[in-house]
């Protein structure tokens, strides 16, 4: 999953990120309510985590927005307040959650996949090509019902590529979601990794996923006919 968290207080934020990509997510941070705003109307996010209380726009205002633009993102509010009023107002701004802090790491990331499951429908955590399955919601990959061990950045570049079977993906586009950066032509970072994921998910199978798009970049799976 890939998430933004929008957190004022920089220890709560470094905390979250560091919570969330033990589990293997991408975190995006931002420290106040305009670029957390500016992130979230321009950027795909599976959820938002959104304090209350921000410089700038504060989290009901950025939530408001949000909704009145048909903007559907799974939301989970954090405040260091427990006014049932507060929690109310969220919610009926379209908030899918609320946290109260001081909370449990594990508590959100359990959250978060709520919403997100619920968002999706309850069979989004599994993503699917041929005989290959990636549980999000357990953080496996089996081929064929046989378990591949991957590294953090080998699974999200996985799950990327799963994500659209059949699409051809940019180096540039794997390099802003997988590693949060631009495309560098001087790298063959992408390619290194491609190369890896090939050893792991199609080198013992005689039908191999991965497929070079020459000149393009890589997809996994048939395109749609």
């Amino acid at each position: 999953m890939r998430i933004l968290v929008v957190e004022d207080q920089k220890k709560i934020a470094s905390f979250i990120r560091k919570g969330l990509e033990e589990r293997r997510m991408i975190v995006d941070v931002c420290h106040d309510g305009d670029d957390g705003y500016h992130l979230a109307t321009t950027e795909p996010y599976d959820a938002i985590v959104l304090d209350i209380m921000l410089p700038g726009r504060d989290g009901l205002s950025i939530l408001k927005n949000l909704r009145k633009q048909g903007n559907p993102v799974s939301v989970i509010l954090l405040t260091a307040r427990s006014e049932l009023d507060e929690r109310l107002e969220g919610l009926n701004l379209g908030a899918d959650d609320y946290l109260t802090k001081p909370f449990y790491i594990e508590e959100l990331i359990a959250r978060l996949h709520t919403v997100v499951r619920r968002s999706g429908g309850e069979a989004d955590h599994l993503l699917k090509v041929e005989d290959l399955v990636l549980d999000r919601l357990h953080h496996s990959v089996r081929r064929a019902g046989e378990e591949i061990s991957l590294s953090m950045r080998e699974y999200a570049l996985l799950e990327y590529l799963m994500q659209a079977p059949g699409r051809v993906l940019t180096r540039t586009q794997i390099c802003e979601h997988v590693w949060n950066y631009g495309f560098d032509p001087e790298t063959n970072l992408v390619d290194v990794y491609i190369q890896r994921l090939r050893k792991k998910v199609d080198q013992s199978f005689d039908s191999k996923l991965i497929e070079t798009v020459r000149g393009v970049g890589y997809r996994i799976g048939n395109p749609p006919t």
